[in-house]
């Protein structure tokens, strides 16, 4: 029974990461349909900020933290400076962000090499948890609970915030987002 326990915990464990890495490309691609293929290599651009933030001396959180600031940020350029003048034209979005995707993997590549990098995992995290009597890896649990989390806090931002109300307005009539006074631009370049 235990056996089959720790398979489900491994198993909402494997789609709340995999639903954390598409939530951001449904997003962009649902609500803006822009077909944004750089997604995994700006998680992976991330991903070797925050290893290299950690060999710095900088905590597991914090680096983590600091790594998707600056990756929205490069992702908030590569928006407003590349795709905004693509919109409407699927095939060249498709082309340049698959090139950027190129692009970027081998600045990774290069910087960081192919060679696998480990780190270790936050002191709070290691171990096991007893939920009901079983012992569970704890990092994998904080995985499901931060992807509850986020789905949650996604869920409420799009159907219960001015801001959700916002982006949908932008994607379903821009012009008139405009006219009420919604700087959908801007508001893209945020999503993105």
């Amino acid at each position: 029974m235990s056996l089959w326990l720790l398979l489900a915990v491994n198993s909402i464990t494997l789609g709340g990461l995999l639903f954390l890495l598409s939530a951001g490309f449904s997003l962009i691609f649902g609500l803006m349909r822009i077909p944004n293929l750089t997604h995994g290599s700006f998680f992976m651009l991330g991903a070797y900020l925050a290893t290299s933030l950690i060999a710095h001396g900088f905590g597991f959180w914090i680096a983590a933290i600091v790594a998707g600031i600056g990756v929205a940020v490069f992702g908030g350029v590569v928006e407003r400076l590349v795709l905004r003048r693509l919109a409407g034209a699927e095939l060249a979005q498709v082309l340049v962000t698959l090139g950027l995707s190129f692009m970027v993997a081998d600045v990774c590549l290069m910087v960081w090499t192919g060679d696998p990098i480990r780190i270790d995992t936050p002191a709070g995290l290691r171990g096991t948890t007893a939920v009901m009597g079983f012992g569970f890896p704890t990092y994998r649990l904080a995985i499901s609970a931060i992807a509850i989390v986020f789905a949650a806090g996604l869920w409420l931002l799009l159907d219960r915030t001015r801001l959700g109300a916002m982006i949908r307005a932008g994607v379903d009539d821009p012009a008139m987002a405009r006219v009420a006074g919604i700087r959908v631009s801007r508001l893209f370049t945020i999503v993105f």
